[in-house]
């Protein structure tokens, strides 16, 4: 927690201490901290901030056991730590969620460039008269990076950002691969070409 954020929350307790004194429970506190709660979780808090999260969702079950305690003071200022965790979570949530994001658009695009750069070397393999096994293997490899590259923007747009990230990165990889070895295939087949038929 920032110092800011401490003074700010010092103060927040300092404000509700007459009210904590009065013996009555922080009923209010303890509904402005669930709301954060709840609005850190629909944010992705849980899972880009799940740290910050937990302790968020830690410190208000001790609010309400202080509650029950009838320790008000206690549970005032665990109330007040939720909702600062809460707050906080959400804010790290959005900024993680956002990068996420765009590591995951960066991989996609990644993909693409690869797929359409081994489409490309397919059809030089292909005129080169590559071998068929090396243009069958690379025809199967490209169809199915095709529908993985489908499938990674499905999950992004369901917000699987990190799964799509790592699904474009391995089908970039494996299309690199593809493409050296089409390219290696149509090499090959050019220099038998240019030396000529085998004297006997």
């Amino acid at each position: 927690m920032s110092p800011i954020r401490r003074v700010l929350l010092a103060l927040a307790v300092l404000a509700a201490l007459a009210a904590a004194a009065c013996g009555t429970p922080p009923d209010k506190e303890l509904q402005q901290a669930q709301n954060a709660i709840d609005g850190a979780r629909a944010a992705g808090a849980d899972r880009f901030s799940p740290t910050e999260f937990a302790a968020a969702v830690d410190a208000l079950n001790k609010a309400r056991v202080a509650v029950a305690d009838r320790d008000y003071r206690l549970a005032l200022n665990h109330a007040l730590d939720a909702r600062e965790r809460a707050q906080a979570a959400t804010k790290e949530a959005t900024d993680r969620k956002a990068a996420a994001r765009r590591d995951a658009e960066r991989a996609i695009a990644a993909a693409a460039d690869a797929l359409t750069d081994a489409r490309t070397r397919l059809k030089s393999a292909e005129a080169a008269h590559a071998p068929t096994t090396e243009l069958l293997s690379g025809r199967d490899a490209i169809a199915d990076a095709e529908a993985g590259v489908q499938k990674t923007r499905t999950a992004f747009v369901a917000g699987d950002f990190a799964g799509a990230t790592e699904a474009a990165n391995r089908i970039a990889a494996k299309l690199r691969q593809i493409s050296q070895s089409l390219d290696a295939a149509a090499s090959a087949q050019a220099t038998r070409r240019r030396a000529g038929p085998r004297k006997k």
